[in-house]
């Protein structure tokens, strides 16, 4: 039996949830398959920092990073609203510590050591320029589960454990998807799949850990340096990562990597030395040869593509699941994204 819909969405992670609301919001009949838990994966092992201008962010990424920032705060309202669950959208900002050899961006505002020690008592410098920036954080799993809860109330199906093993055309108005538990049908269909998508995305691991300070309010902002980033919760723990490590698909966590992150925010904040270990994990990040996603069409008609986010799923996700509406709309999206098309990695004279 082959049952359709508007659009099949493959991935339940945050990029693929999102589009499913924002396809819904506008009236379609929206199915998300997931291969194992919905937001189980990347989206829910993230940091949550939503940094559009950083070192880390290419620059042709940046004016589609710039654009989703900015409607951030109206997405996760949006979500809580919807939802009844809240995100911890916070909006402190983040302290960076760059090597005194580094020019810093545009965005970055120098802070002397005493507008360091007030906005930071507990931090230390080791030597480095600190730099106030205006980024916000969410928690990506409080994030997650307002989407999914979002996305049940408004009628959205999402199917947990379904396995996607061929996409491809059938009668010329209809896209099949042959999974593990049936063969559906759809005028669209959407590869959201994260690091699962298929050539050219490949995992990049993350490890990162939680920590429970002994002192109360002991961090107000994310501090990014050099080698380890500390973000704070407003529940009192304390996240800190990450490695990017190319091992495939291995979530194994390693106790030497997890007290090396540890040790390294330990330096520029003291107060860590004695904290407790809460939890530790992996995450395997989707990642692109040159870390940009891959957005729009694919070679199959009525199949689309909004994968390989590496770093930036999270931040990326409102304005990803409002470009991806209007490609399948044929509206021409908010923002240029002929940088994003695969096509890119096509062979020469393919």
């Amino acid at each position: 039996m082959v049952n359709s819909w508007d659009v099949i969405i493959a991935g339940a992670g945050i990029i693929g949830v999102s589009l499913a609301l924002e396809l819904r919001g506008r009236g379609a009949n929206v199915l998300v398959l997931d291969k194992g838990e919905p937001g189980g994966e990347s989206s829910s092992a993230a940091a949550g920092m939503l940094a559009a201008g950083g070192f880390e962010t290419p620059p042709a990424l940046r004016p589609l990073a710039v654009v989703s920032a900015r409607i951030f705060p109206e997405y996760v309202s949006g979500l809580e609203r919807l939802s009844g669950v809240q995100t911890d959208f916070r909006r402190n900002g983040t302290i960076a510590f760059l090597d005194s050899a580094a020019t810093p961006p545009a965005e970055y505002k120098r802070l002397a050591i005493s507008d360091l020690n007030r906005l930071e008592p507990s931090l230390q410098s080791r030597g480095q320029q600190a730099f106030f920036i205006e980024e916000d954080t969410v928690d990506p799993r409080l994030l997650m589960r307002a989407a999914l809860a979002a996305a049940q109330k408004s009628g959205i199906e999402i199917r947990k454990d379904v396995n996607v093993v061929t996409i491809r055309g059938s009668d010329g108005q209809n896209v099949e998807v042959e999974s593990s538990a049936a063969t559906l049908s759809a005028r669209t269909v959407v590869n959201c799949r994260g690091a699962w998508a298929g050539a050219p995305v490949k995992p990049r691991k993350g490890q990162m850990l939680y920590v429970q300070p002994p002192q109360t309010n002991l961090l107000q902002h994310v501090v990014h340096a050099p080698e380890v980033y500390v973000v704070p919760r407003s529940s009192g723990k304390i996240l800190i990562g990450a490695t990017v490590e190319d091992v495939g698909f291995d979530k194994t966590v390693t106790g030497s990597t997890i007290h090396q992150l540890l040790a390294a925010a330990a330096r520029y904040l003291p107060g860590l030395e004695s904290a407790s270990i809460i939890e530790s994990w992996a995450g395997l990040r989707p990642g692109t040869p040159d870390d940009l996603p891959i957005l729009g069409r694919t070679d199959i008609p009525g199949v689309f593509a909004a994968t390989g986010h590496f770093r930036n799923g999270i931040l990326l996700a409102p304005i990803t699941a409002r470009i991806m509406a209007d490609v399948i709309a044929g509206k021409k999206p908010p923002v240029d994204i002929s940088a994003f098309a695969i096509t890119r990695f096509a062979p020469a004279g393919a």
